[in-house]
């Protein structure tokens, strides 16, 4: 049943990519919106860490395998910044040059392609916590998820920009998206891989933690600094904070 419902969470995270895809196709001011969800899941991360994945990882691991942590944390940083560089910059600009726009649509391949690896070692990462405690693995679900609206409406806005018709490789592009996240929960439950010992259990948790904090330094600070908009900005961390303190009660 557990691993079911672990299962079922890392399923979760496809719904975020989809709801970045409408909101692509039918949003055309979408500013205020793009500020409150880089907020939201700013807060949200940032709490889930300090509460729940630093704790539960030294838990685990204890202070005797302190390099573990440190070790698997850094992987986390590394392997998401490695990523990070076939990803476009998450920016609103409008392409111009001639050249450029010939190129969209592999830049958009190669954005894809990262995700899908990106999500996919989510997902797997997501499903391994799930099995151990439901409650922080679906709060670090709706924090990543959060994180990822916005990966979706770029990959959507970039693939639109390419050809106003729609390839057979575009919705592959978009299908492969949504289900990678769950395909990554997917290869540990068929292997029937649940139950692990402390010390891998605390160094996947160290792994996820690096991979959140590179979400946190490097994707989404940038973007709340930026926000012209303070209000829904400062809107959105309160939620943030407010969903996790609630979720708190629910675990």
């Amino acid at each position: 049943m557990r691993n079911n419902l672990a299962l079922f969470i890392t399923f979760l995270l496809g719904l975020f990519i989809i709801i970045g895809v409408i909101i692509a196709f039918f949003l055309k001011k979408k500013s205020k919106v793009l500020d409150f969800i880089f907020a939201f899941a700013f807060s949200l991360l940032v709490m889930l860490i300090i509460l729940d994945l630093l704790p539960e990882a030294i838990e685990h691991l204890s202070l005797k395998n302190m390099h573990l942590f440190l070790l698997f944390t850094m992987l986390g940083l590394l392997l998401f910044k490695v990523l990070d560089n076939f990803i476009p910059e998450h920016a609103d600009h409008k392409l111009t040059v001639k050249e450029e726009k010939e190129n969209i649509m592999h830049i958009g391949l190669l954005a894809t392609i990262a995700l899908i690896i990106h999500n996919i070692v989510e997902g797997m990462a997501i499903y391994l916590t799930s099995c151990n405690d439901i409650s922080l693995g679906l709060m670090m679900s709706i924090g990543v998820g959060l994180h990822n609206i916005p990966l979706g409406i770029i990959i959507t806005a970039t693939l639109n920009m390419s050809n106003n018709k729609k390839p057979v490789k575009y919705y592959a592009c978009l299908g492969s998206l949504v289900i990678s996240s769950f395909v990554g929960g997917l290869i540990p439950y068929l292997l029937n891989i649940n139950t692990v010992n402390e010390t891998v259990i605390g160094s996947l948790l160290a792994l996820t933690l690096g991979m959140l904090l590179y979400i946190i330094i490097f994707e989404l600070f940038p973007k709340v600094i930026k926000t012209k908009d303070k209000k829904i900005t400062l809107a959105g961390i309160i939620t943030g904070f407010l969903i996790l303190f609630l979720g708190s009660f629910v675990g």
